[in-house]
């Protein structure tokens, strides 16, 4: 008796085994390339006293994210407590910037770059910098036009807004990756 055959004129057992291979294909490549989920960052300090202006929108949401990591970090917010960290991040300096990158021929505005700059350093309450005085840049460029100003201006507050969430990102992992 002769195999039942597919459309495709393959046997049909040999079709159903072919798709589960090709299935399990990106799930092989993926255990075999070390590719694993985040997780928790696990810090090389117990405690950490963030030094960020309180008008600070990106210092707001690193504190937010520290406390929320799951991990057994213990922010600490009062100055009071501040010979008690073991680590103390300083944000220098937060600038938002918007530079024209196109015009049109008639001279309006084409074309804008949003910039987020930070700068920031971790150090002991001993003075011990673990890590240096450094910028960290985000920036995303948006079209403009003159007759939808306000849903533009709803996009840059909303790209602004990325941006910080990306570099709260970056500092975390920044952080993780202390060693002492």
């Amino acid at each position: 008796m002769a195999p039942r055959m597919s459309v495709s004129g393959a046997p049909v057992g040999a079709f159903h085994g072919r798709r589960a291979w090709l299935a399990a294909v990106p799930a092989l490549c993926l255990a075999g390339c070390g590719f694993r989920l985040r997780g928790v960052p696990e810090f090389a300090f117990q405690s950490i006293y963030v030094a960020a202006p309180a008008s600070s929108p990106l210092g707001r949401e690193l504190l937010r994210t520290l406390e929320s990591s799951g991990g057994t970090l213990q922010v600490l917010r009062d100055p009071a407590q501040l010979p008690r960290a073991e680590a103390i991040f300083d944000l220098l300096s937060e600038r938002q910037e918007r530079a024209v990158v196109g015009l049109t021929a008639t001279g309006q505005v084409r074309e804008l770059q949003l910039r987020l700059r930070i700068r920031f350093r971790l150090r002991t309450p001993a003075g011990e910098e673990l890590i240096p005085e450094t910028e960290l840049l985000q920036q995303r460029d948006i079209s403009y036009s003159e007759t939808i100003a306000l849903a533009k201006e709803t996009e840059e507050a909303l790209l602004h807004r990325n941006m910080q969430t990306d570099l709260v990102q970056q500092l975390l992992r920044r952080l993780a990756a202390v060693k002492r």
